[in-house]
């Protein structure tokens, strides 16, 4: 499958390598796959796929996108909330957690990225933010989510 003639599951591939390697911690390979699709999508508008992996793809639209296409990165997010108002009440089927409708695409991003067992410093590099103000949202997303701890947030978010 060529990614010229067959762009949008060039697009789909892309997305997943960004998943596992922000999954891995490896922000670099995630940056290029993640350019990779954008570079894809980007022609033809195709960025509904974006929108629908936003809080799964680690803070990658943010670190990348949002930068330098920021009025693209606002379209994306409105993608975001379209698609997740659904996704987000059954992401955690198995401990019947609802993953609240409430928590901003940056608070869900940041919640998923410490649930993965990343670092203040990490995320706030990876987001280009200050640790402090990470710390600040993984305390608004503990408040909102009724969770005490990351061990419990990452059950909260992962299982």
């Amino acid at each position: 499958m060529g990614g010229e003639k067959y762009p949008i599951p060039a697009i789909y591939l892309h997305l997943v390598a960004v998943m596992d390697y922000m999954s891995l911690r490896e922000r670099e390979k995630a940056e290029c796959h993640m350019l990779a699709a954008w570079e894809k999508a980007q022609p033809d508008d195709l960025i509904e796929g974006l929108g629908e992996h936003h809080g799964l793809l680690g803070g990658m639209l943010e670190a990348v996108i949002k930068p330098k296409w920021p009025e693209d990165f606002k379209r994306i997010i409105d993608i975001t909330y379209r698609f997740s108002s659904g996704w987000r009440r059954v992401h955690n089927p198995i401990t019947g957690h609802d993953v609240a409708d409430d928590l901003t695409t940056t608070e869900f991003t940041v919640a998923m990225l410490t649930a993965r067992g990343w670092t203040q410093q990490e995320i706030a590099e990876h987001m280009n933010i200050s640790a402090n103000t990470v710390k600040s949202y993984i305390a608004q997303v503990k408040n909102k989510l009724y969770v005490k701890n990351r061990k419990e947030l990452k059950k909260y978010m992962l299982l």
